[in-house]
């Protein structure tokens, strides 16, 4: 990672922005990339914003993003990992949803471990569409 560091100065802002969020996860970076394809190919006039300690999307507000928040205790956490997250106006009850909470009435957030690239698949894309028209529709 060291060496790719030093050509930060030279890369996109975008990608001089993913590199150093990923740098203390690296092998995360592969899962992430998957995500942000689906979601632009998928999500028309998507936004990415790059901060601290997660990664945002947006249309008209943010409706998902990824981050490495802990929703389970270290030592249940795989490696590599990426919190995908997520906002709908209902609950949705699933194995694979690890916290949801309900922030403001009709608003739940749902937070998603994944520990792979296979783990972005059309289950997680379908919500994250859906959240997309959520957030269109504020």
């Amino acid at each position: 990672m060291e060496k790719i560091l030093r050509k930060l100065p030279e890369a996109e802002p975008a990608d001089s922005q993913r590199l150093l969020f990923f740098e203390p996860h690296p092998d995360a970076l592969p899962i992430y990339e998957v995500l942000e394809q689906k979601i632009l190919k998928d999500i028309p006039g998507v936004r990415v914003k790059f901060q601290k300690t997660q990664i945002s999307f947006y249309n008209k507000h943010m409706f998902a993003c990824a981050s490495f928040m802990r929703v389970r205790k270290k030592k249940d956490c795989p490696e590599p990992f990426l919190v995908v997250t997520f906002s709908l106006p209902h609950q949705v009850v699933s194995p694979r949803i690890d916290v949801a909470t309900e922030p403001y009435p009709g608003r739940w957030t749902h937070h998603v471990l994944t520990a792979s690239k296979e783990e972005i698949d059309d289950e997680l894309m379908e919500w994250i569409r859906e959240a997309a028209a959520f957030s269109d529709r504020k």
